[in-house]
């Protein structure tokens, strides 16, 4: 039996956000992992099957799928690389260094970091970990919908499932997880900030399109192409994925009420999902028809975020005041 570096993370029901949409809404609470992200869930289970002799791992990252890698490496013996773009805050160059992980600064976005951890793997022989586009990762993240099921019982099956999109792992692990439980009907709402919105490119262009930069302050959100699995699940006739966006001030103010209501600091990233509810979203999508006016309980992935304390969020706030 593979042991398993994730834990079951609480679901717990919001009653203030349940107030705003009229339904009960549950916070699959994923920044209560040891690596403070799903991340973990993925990664973990990608590790654990790749890295029998492995000289150590190499991952590219914006922080959070570096944080989980560095935490399996170490659990695992083997020594590991994060390749970081120089837009990673300091905060998180610091917490890789503390769990043992060597770390290089390279480019301005995740995408450079990644070709330079490409490069390392091939180069030092190393096993390169992939923050988002690998079936291993999906099949780790759908235990995150196995719990939520498990947790809500069999009498109930959520409205929507509210998920952030960076480069489309955690999505296609809720898919896969969503198969997985056979509740492929329920629909995903898939949430970006502008400026960090390659998934609803595609779906607007009707092909995968590389942006051509990242410019959201949402840095964990910052692939500039999703992977291409992301792209055909979102045009497959038995899913119903609504792809939506929200501005940089709108997913920072999540993060305030977030940490205000709940009492939980979570990144950016994780903000856009939040966004859905405290933006009346969700009210909009029941009004256009796309949700039923009588709406199932909502599950919110809150995926976490390790690079952002309250330092961080002040110099966010201070940087998208308009």
């Amino acid at each position: 039996m593979a042991k398993h570096f994730h834990v079951n993370t609480p679901l717990l029901e919001s009653v203030c956000m349940s107030k705003r949409v009229g339904t009960p809404v549950y916070l699959k609470m994923e920044n209560s992992q040891p690596s403070g992200s799903f991340k973990i869930r993925g990664i973990g289970h990608l590790c654990q099957q790749l890295t029998g002799e492995s000289k150590g791992v190499v991952c590219s990252s914006g922080g959070n799928a570096g944080m989980a890698a560095a935490f399996v490496a170490r659990k695992l013996g083997v020594p590991a690389t994060i390749v970081v773009p120089s837009s990673s805050p300091e905060l998180v160059v610091q917490r890789l260094q503390d769990l043992g992980a060597t770390v290089k600064i390279i480019g301005k976005v995740w995408d450079d970091a990644d070709a330079e951890a490409q490069r390392l793997a091939e180069t030092e022989d190393l096993t390169y970990i992939p923050p988002f586009d690998h079936p291993l990762l999906w099949q780790g993240h759908a235990s995150v919908i196995a719990e939520v099921a498990a947790a809500l019982g069999p009498a109930v099956k959520p409205g929507a499932v509210l998920v952030s999109v960076g480069g489309g792992g955690l999505l296609c692990g809720v898919i896969q997880g969503l198969k997985d439980v056979g509740w492929m009907d329920v629909p995903i709402i898939a949430m970006e900030t502008q400026g960090a919105d390659c998934f609803n490119a595609a779906v607007k262009a009707g092909r995968v399109v590389t942006l051509d930069d990242i410019t959201s302050e949402a840095k964990c959100l910052g692939a500039k192409t999703v992977c291409q699995k992301a792209f055909e699940y979102s045009q497959c006739s038995e899913l119903t994925i609504i792809s939506e966006l929200v501005t940089d001030q709108q997913a920072l103010h999540a993060v305030e009420t977030f940490l205000d209501e709940e009492r939980v600091l979570v990144e950016m990233a994780c903000g856009a999902a939040l966004a859905a509810i405290y933006t009346g979203l969700i009210r909009r999508l029941q009004g256009e028809g796309r949700l039923p006016t009588v709406l199932r309980p909502l599950v919110v992935i809150v995926c976490g975020g390790s690079s952002v304390n309250v330092k961080q969020l002040a110099e966010l706030k201070h940087k998208l005041q308009t």
